[in-house]
């Protein structure tokens, strides 16, 4: 028994060894990746509070702003946490931010519902979209904010596959020309 007593505290003293190199190592490692992780470029609080603010509902953002106003940061954090559900670093992030940068509540932006114009009302876009068709020294122009590069690809697509008509109508539906005026423009496009 007592030969059997050295190897096995050979082996303890091993086993404790690799333990404590483990443990060691993994401290290290984690050292590192916090250090990484402070060490990224900072974000911008006014833009992580803006962020902050539309992840909540009117009702979340109010009741924020009250423990905040009171003092209670942690229930504030707390709140953020439950309410978007991100780890309590980032809560704890975001919370400050919203602190050190009021953000009033705005109603999210409704989802386009469909993203078909629809067939009764042309859509009407910021910018003014210029079409323009030549053939020798005849040049014609549509200009309209009714139009953009997809509804001009469809009506082209009309226009090449024959539909000259039809091409004609969704063209004057989409910019302020008369339907002679739009067969003249169809005809000088490329075929």
């Amino acid at each position: 028994m007592q030969s059997l007593l050295v190897p096995v505290l050979i082996l303890l003293a091993v086993v404790a060894c690799v333990l404590l190199v483990s443990r060691m190592l993994s401290r290290r490692a984690n050292e590192r990746r916090d250090n990484a992780a402070s060490a990224r470029t900072p974000v911008d609080p006014v833009e992580l509070a803006r962020e902050a603010a539309a992840k909540l509902s009117e009702d979340q953002h109010r009741q924020l702003y009250s423990l905040i106003a009171q003092g209670q940061a942690m229930a504030a954090i707390k709140l953020y946490l439950g309410a978007t559900g991100e780890g309590l670093r980032a809560s704890r992030d975001a919370v400050g931010a919203l602190a050190a940068h009021p953000q009033p509540f705005r109603r999210p932006e409704p989802a386009p519902q469909d993203l078909v114009p629809d067939d009764d009302e042309p859509e009407h876009f910021s910018y003014r979209y210029r079409a323009i068709a030549s053939k020798g020294d005849v040049t014609r122009e549509v200009s309209s904010n009714m139009l953009n590069d997809e509804i001009y690809g469809r009506i082209r697509t009309l226009a090449k596959s024959g539909d000259i008509e039809g091409a004609a109508l969704a063209l004057t539906k989409h910019s302020d020309i008369s339907m002679k005026q739009a067969r003249e423009f169809l005809e000088l496009l490329d075929d």
